[in-house]
């Protein structure tokens, strides 16, 4: 989507449209709400297929295009309706029919996956892709044999967490990873300490894993108390060390003056 309203990113781009729901972080999934409640797709699940998005590929060139003529940087999230490093998943057409290729053979999101990793992210300088993930555990198993050596100067790889436990579990697989990193931290559920040590013995703190961090809480009917005292922390746990950006409360209670911070990574 251009002009994405999401206010850590220019734009959103999506691959296919489709997920399952993985911890309790998916409770409020807005893009599993989307698709069932609105558009009536049976695509959530491990037994269903993923809905392609046709239109993304030629989105990208304009996102390209429109940066560089404007000589900027801009973010691109990928991707709000699904996870990129979800496992490889057959797919359908928005006619509800299986996507095959002119062999006849079932394209999966695998391949979609690998036709954005070889073609778009190499021909997009002036584009940052966000690569958000629940699954961080899969970023080495999916990504180019090239990228896990050198990593592309454009891509940062990010995971969302919520609590400490969790917290824990994925910063440390997402330190496995190199190249550029982010945490999402939204909805945060309770209070995390960042500081707290890598379970890798390195001697490394989880801080020290991400360049950039993003943090809210959760939105919607039915959503799940936030603490502003927690997003204080990890604003002074952040500062000098980490960009910080701080997202929302609720989208209904304002956000109070000393956590209007609005930090964006520096992309060496």
């Amino acid at each position: 989507m251009e002009n994405s309203k999401i206010s850590w990113c220019h734009h959103t781009g999506n691959l296919w449209w489709g997920c399952v729901n993985v911890n309790m972080l998916c409770f409020l999934c807005f893009a599993e709400y989307f698709a069932k409640n609105r558009h009536k797709h049976n695509i959530w699940g491990n037994d269903v297929p993923r809905k392609e998005i046709i239109t993304v590929w030629k989105a990208f060139v304009k996102f390209q295009r429109d940066a560089f003529e404007a000589n900027e940087i801009r973010r691109v999230f990928v991707g709000s309706m699904m996870d990129i490093f979800e496992k490889p998943m057959s797919l359908i057409n928005w006619k509800n029919e299986p996507l095959l290729n002119e062999n006849g053979e079932q394209i999966n999101t695998g391949q979609l996956r690998d036709r954005f990793f070889n073609e778009v992210v190499p021909n997009s300088p002036n584009l940052l892709f966000l690569l958000l993930t629940k699954r961080p555990s899969n970023i080495n198993k999916y990504i180019p044999e090239s990228w896990k050596t050198n990593p592309p100067r454009n891509v940062m790889f990010g995971t969302s967490v919520g609590y400490q436990e969790n917290a824990e579990n994925f910063i440390l697989h997402l330190s496995k990873v190199r190249g550029n990193k982010f945490l999402s931290i939204e909805p945060q559920l309770s209070e995390i300490d960042l500081m707290v040590k890598l379970q890798d013995g390195s001697g490394r703190s989880l801080i020290d894993v991400p360049n950039w961090i993003i943090n809210g809480g959760e939105s919607g009917l039915g959503r799940r108390p936030f603490d502003t005292d927690w997003a204080r922390k990890l604003r002074d746990d952040c500062k000098n060390k980490v960009p910080f950006f701080f997202k929302q409360i609720d989208q209904v209670l304002p956000i109070p003056k000393d956590l209007m911070i609005r930090e964006f990574p520096i992309i060496a």
